[in-house]
């Protein structure tokens, strides 16, 4: 039997468990692969009865999730327990979050699960627990080196079938973007997309877009210089290197339908130059894929909502795009 996808709490008192529960009742109807959920399975019976949903919880072993799956929500139990209730994150809630992700990461390692699913987490509540890192990202990158003694370069792709993005720089103030974008991130950055969409999308010579920082990319040096001698250089570099790279690119029109045809990412200079398009065209099924780490990882485009957490409202179209995406990177032979 193939291995289950190991699946995060997240943020409790969000809708992580609404979601979960969610689509494990259209299982069936969707074609979901068989998933666990590492949590406290009191927490999910209770959100369970809040919702209205007739899910039985199952606490398995890993390995005997995927058997479990058809008949019942599969759950690795966290020694942590969860006092959270919707909307209202209290001290249970970070000790939970971290480790059920920390556990998911092992179990891929350990060959137990085939990827890493995560729920959205609040990283204002895991800061107050003592989280040591900036986000989920970055703990994913320091697990991989605990597990493989290895650095790893952590890339976010925002993937959906319509369009993928990646932005070079994320989190950052738009003053500070030209100080921080460098010629070698952008070509690390270009490295691990065309390797990840080969080996684990399975796209054979994967046709890299780069967009310009700035506006028509830089009108030839009268709009700011970092386009002829930063974003220029790397597409240069990164074609010399066999990859099929072109830019910088006016941004404004590089996400109209036909534009979209000729490239399998966007590289993009920045946090929303990359996630304003892709919210726009696919909303609801953008899924959040790390690249570059030794492991599969795919999320929910979207955050914790807590505001409609045990409501009913939450909409599983991410998480159900994130499993799915899992899945398929999972069984995709490198090419």
């Amino acid at each position: 039997m193939t291995r289950p996808l190991a699946l995060t709490l997240g943020e409790p008192a969000g809708i992580g468990p609404d979601i979960t529960l969610a689509a494990w009742c259209r299982r069936d109807e969707l074609n979901l692969p068989a998933f666990y959920m590492l949590a406290d399975p009191d927490l999910l019976a209770r959100r369970a009865r809040a919702l209205g949903l007739d899910v039985p919880i199952r606490v398995v072993a890993p390995e005997d999730a995927g058997a479990a799956f058809a008949d019942a929500l599969p759950v690795v139990a966290l020694d942590e327990r969860v006092s959270a209730e919707p909307g209202s994150p209290d001290a249970s809630s970070a000790p939970a979050a971290i480790s059920s992700i920390r556990r998911a990461v092992a179990d891929v390692f350990a060959h137990r699960a085939h990827a890493v699913v995560t729920n959205p987490i609040a990283k204002a509540v895991l800061y107050r627990g003592g989280f040591a890192e900036p986000g989920h990202t970055e703990f994913l990158a320091r697990l991989a080196q605990e597990h493989t003694g290895r650095s790893v370069h952590p890339v976010m792709m925002l993937w959906s079938p319509e369009l993928a993005v990646v932005p070079v720089t994320i989190h950052l103030a738009v003053r500070d973007v030209p100080q921080r974008l460098t010629r070698d991130l952008i070509v690390e950055t270009g490295r691990i997309v065309a390797r990840d969409l080969r080996d684990r999308f399975g796209i054979g010579q994967p046709r890299l877009a780069l967009a310009g920082l700035n506006p028509h990319a830089g009108e030839a040096g009268a709009l700011g210089d970092e386009d002829e001698t930063v974003v220029a250089p790397a597409v240069a570099q990164l074609r010399r290197e066999g990859i099929l790279a072109r830019g910088p690119l006016p941004a404004d029109t590089m996400f109209h339908a036909a534009a979209r045809k000729t490239y399998d990412c966007a590289i993009c200079m920045y946090h929303d130059q990359a996630l304003i398009p892709i919210k726009t065209i696919a909303f609801e099924d953008a899924v959040n894929v790390t690249l570059g780490l030794p492991f599969i990882r795919t999320s929910p485009d979207h955050g914790t909502a807590f505001d409609i957490a045990g409501t009913g409202k939450a909409n599983p179209s991410s998480l159900v795009a994130a499993l799915r995406l899992a899945a398929r990177m999972a069984a995709t032979p490198p090419s």
